[in-house]
């Protein structure tokens, strides 16, 4: 199972803003099987970042288990984390769901790189993480 530990500082948002994973609803990766664009007036504050949902429903079922439905590695890219011990921007556009987890990737071609030897690189991110996370 990877890590969950998780502080403020290592959720990834860009510079102007504070949303998580780009304002995208995490809970509908799972639920709907896609990246769906969240909405402001389903908005929850969590490990310092605003996490945005597309419905009240899903609103809730994040706010009931967070660690479950929040990405790996903060939202940072899955493959960066393992392969450069690199924290990097996770596009919400390149995902998978492994094991129950959501992963991020950069883009297109990092997770066609990471796709190769996913279990690997799940293993050397979880081991990553926890120091890149102190």
């Amino acid at each position: 199972m990877a890590q969950q530990a998780m502080s403020a500082d290592k959720i990834y948002t860009s510079f102007f803003s504070n949303k998580a994973v780009g304002g995208y609803d995490t809970v509908a990766y799972f639920e709907k099987g896609r990246p769906v664009e969240g909405k402001s007036r389903f908005s929850y504050e969590w490990n310092g970042a605003k996490w945005l949902f597309s419905s009240k429903e899903n609103l809730e079922t994040f706010k009931k288990a967070p660690e479950v439905y929040a990405p790996q590695y903060g939202g940072h890219c899955a493959w960066a984390v393992a392969a450069k011990k690199d924290l990097v921007k996770g596009d919400p556009k390149y995902w998978r769901i492994v094991d129950g987890r959501l992963y991020l990737n950069y883009d297109q071609s990092v997770q066609q790189q990471w796709e190769k030897d996913i279990p690997g690189f799940i293993e050397k991110g979880n081991k990553n993480w926890v120091k890149l996370n102190k």
